[in-house]
Order: structure tokens, then sequence, then C-alpha cells
């Protein structure tokens, strides 16, 4: 019996943006192999709470977030995706291996924050899925979308990274 060796490869941690790991679901699976188009979207959703936790009054945040941009939002206020863009660079295969994803801020300025989310294959660190979403502070309760004020901004300033688009 053979032992299994293999290890997933390192991503630097030193890059823009933080590092989280985002497990695969065998049913996530497409036909061939990789992960389905809409199951990659449910990662970059999973990436962007393990870093940014979950949003002011919903679910229970058990652990603290990578980066405390909810805590920072009034009570109430809803974090709205209004945008995604995606590019599959190649098919990321399943894997029992959690992909390493890097989500970086792009831009936080006004009412927009856009996000980089960019999702390695475990096994060999490339990159397979480059992402920008786009969200936007909603508060039901004056029906209007939040600008994003000086003290959030600061404290997404150290998380801030280049566009993967241009």
């Amino acid at each position: 019996m053979s032992e299994h060796t293999s290890a997933a490869p390192e991503i630097a941690e030193d890059g823009p943006g933080v590092v989280v790991q985002i497990p695969m679901r065998w049913g996530d699976m497409d036909a061939y192999g990789h992960i389905n188009n809409v199951e990659i979207v449910r990662m970059l959703e999973e990436a962007r709470i393990e870093a940014f936790g979950v949003p002011v009054g919903t679910g229970n945040q058990a652990r603290p977030a990578r980066v405390q941009l909810f805590d920072a939002l009034p009570e109430g206020t809803q974090a709205l995706v209004v945008e995604h863009r995606v590019r599959y660079v190649r098919p990321l295969e399943y894997s029992n291996i959690p992909a390493p994803t890097r989500v970086r801020i792009v831009k936080a300025a006004g009412a927009a924050l856009i996000l980089g989310i960019e999702i390695a294959d475990p096994r060999t660190g490339e990159w397979c899925i480059r992402a920008h979403t786009q969200l936007a502070f909603f508060d039901p309760q004056s029906q209007t979308v939040l600008r994003l004020q000086p003290a959030q901004r600061e404290l997404l300033a150290p998380y801030t990274g280049d566009p993967l688009f241009s």
C-alpha cells in the first residue's frame, strides 16, 4: 500500500489581501471532474464570508473575521452583491484539499467596494479563477446605499491590491 505524501503548495501570505482556505464539495463537480461554474460563485461567496465575516444581523459569527469590516457597519446594514466578473483561467478540478483563495480590496470609494478574489488549485498552486465582486452596503430602514466612511476605508487599506482585470 502506497503512502499518500502530496501536500498542498503554500500560497504566499505576504501578497495583497488575505488568504483563506475554501473547501470543495464532492457534489460541486460537473461531468468532467471540474468544479461547476455555479459552484465557483458559491466559493467566491464563502471566501468573502471567511475573509470579512458574517454580515451584521445575519447568522452567527462564531469566530472573528480576518478583516473586521462588517463589524464596523451600522446594525441592520445589508451587504448586497451588485456585480460579479469571473474569468476561468483553467479548470479547477475537485480535490478534498481546500482551495487556497486570496481576497483583496480592489476599490473602496464612495459607495463601491470591489473585491478581487483568486482561487488556486490546492495541488499545484496555479491560479484557476480570477474574479471581481462588487458590494454595496444598503440600509433597509432608510432605503439608501451607504457610502464607505473614512474609518472603514482606513481599515481596508492594508488589504488593498491591484485589480485583476484592466
